[in-house]
């Protein structure tokens, strides 16, 4: 039996919708189509995606941060293609693979800090339920710190030390030994740490859900609080690393910062195969990995597939072929000083927040009357409503992908590839700027956010069902 995957994409090309209405997941493509994000898309490469109509589109999510060195890279492509050309064995189980050696070695060379050892997983999520069970192994302790407003993953231990109550819904009870601080509360971590019975603090360097930035110090000092506890500090790098602040690592901005664990994902796989990486402490690792009948105590069938290390190698070979913390500077810098230029014309916009090409900008009620008035009848409706306003024309009149940061927050997000170039953020910033006069006037971003709404659930009452 033959087997073309052209052939196949092309019997079902216009059908992604309704397939996966029909197959996977049928309310996520209704809640598409309402927002007019519904599009099948059919290329990529670089920042830029093409619909099946044609459309080019600027993508300023990367797939949640996985494709920082953009999409379909030819260097990641060839390594690939080689690999699977080349023969070489994958998942044997019983064998040490060559390639998960060379790779946990390039890593370590940029992370550092004494990180000596690295447990491959298949995604961030299962490297911060390694870090998890490492923590607890290694201190005795059974409490893990997290931050209000934290996002660390949704399967069951990271779950429980998510900040968002929408996540967490309906899947109680949450275990009680997660317990939350406020955000960059150094305080609350030090009574926390006092109570003797934490294992670790696991933390984001920024905030992934609403781009939340620590105050300056408050990294150094937490790894001094932790460690002076007994406890372990795990940093989520998850979505931070790979230079999408502007640095190999997040830390790598934060002065003294000595984690005991860091957990690495997304951008490692190039957009292609997904992998992540927990590297540890030999301290750690030799308490969880404490025996030869405890060789593989923590395991997982696909952890150092030949695929997902060639893809890691390949795009840390890109990263620094490319300059691309550097570029994640200059161009993260450039959308700033754009829309800063544009705040005191725009009463809608409260703040900009960024570090390299993770940013965000905030909205919120204003000053004047009338906007204020538009304000409150959008958070009335619904509290996501005025950023959709913001997304959707900029989708569907700008060609240009963004997305909310979080449930109930009023900013949007920006995580562009790190290769995007002056005439991508010419074009974004371009599009904002039209987008905030159209919500500045009457009859406002309430209207334009419904009317657009509306269009779409008529389309999707017309469309054949999904």
């Amino acid at each position: 039996m033959s087997f073309d995957l052209r052939t196949l994409i092309a019997a079902h090309r216009g059908e992604a919708r309704a397939l996966h209405g029909g197959h996977v997941n049928p309310k996520w493509a209704k809640a598409l189509k309402l927002i007019g994000f519904d599009n099948e898309y059919v290329r990529a490469c670089g920042q830029y995606l093409w619909d099946s109509a044609g459309r080019q589109y600027l993508d300023m999510v990367a797939g949640y941060a996985v494709c920082n060195i953009g999409r379909n890279h030819p260097v990641v492509q060839q390594a690939l293609g080689d690999f699977l050309a080349s023969g070489e064995p994958s998942m044997v189980a019983f064998e040490t693979p060559l390639l998960s050696g060379v790779l946990a070695g390039e890593l370590k060379k940029r992370v550092g800090r004494g990180l000596d050892r690295v447990f491959f997983t298949n995604s961030g999520t299962e490297g911060i339920e390694a870090a998890i069970k490492f923590a607890r192994c290694a201190t005795g302790r059974p409490v893990l710190l997290f931050e209000e407003g934290a996002f660390h993953g949704l399967t069951t231990g990271a779950l429980a030390m998510n900040g968002c109550d929408s996540f967490r819904e309906g899947f109680e009870p949450h275990p009680e030994s997660f317990r939350a601080i406020p955000f960059n509360d150094l305080a609350a971590l030090a009574r926390e740490l006092a109570r003797g019975d934490v294992a670790a603090f696991v933390t984001e360097p920024i905030q992934g859900k609403g781009v939340n930035l620590h105050s300056a110090e408050f990294l150094a000092e937490t790894s001094r609080l932790v460690h002076s506890n007994g406890a372990l500090l795990i940093i989520d790098e998850v979505q931070t690393g790979v230079g999408r602040t502007g640095s190999f690592l997040a830390i790598d901005q934060e002065g003294a910062v000595e984690p005991d664990i860091v957990v690495m994902s997304k951008a490692l796989s190039g957009g292609y195969v997904p992998v992540g990486a927990v590297l540890t402490r030999t301290a750690v690792w030799d308490r969880v990995f404490s025996r030869l009948d405890r060789a593989i105590v923590h395991s997982s069938t696909f952890h150092m597939g030949g695929l997902a290390m060639t893809a890691a190698l390949a795009t840390l070979a890109v990263y620094d072929d490319e300059q691309l913390a550097q570029r994640s500077r200059e161009q993260g810098a450039r959308i700033r000083e754009g829309i800063t230029a544009m705040r005191s014309r725009f009463d809608f916009i409260r703040d900009i927040r960024q570090r390299g090409l993770m940013i965000a900008i905030e909205f919120a009620s204003p000053a004047r009357i009338s906007l204020k008035i538009a304000w409150k009848m959008v958070h009335a409706l619904n509290e996501n409503l005025f950023t959709q306003a913001v997304t959707m024309p900029l989708m569907q009149d700008h060609g240009i992908l963004c997305q909310v940061a979080g449930h109930g927050m009023p900013v949007l997000k920006l995580t562009p590839p790190l290769i995007i170039n002056d005439n991508d953020i010419t074009h974004f910033l371009g599009a904002f700027e039209r987008v905030m006069e159209s919500l500045h006037t009457f009859p406002g971003p309430s209207y334009d956010a419904l009317s657009r709404i509306a269009r779409n659930a008529i389309r999707t009452s017309s469309d054949s069902p999904s």
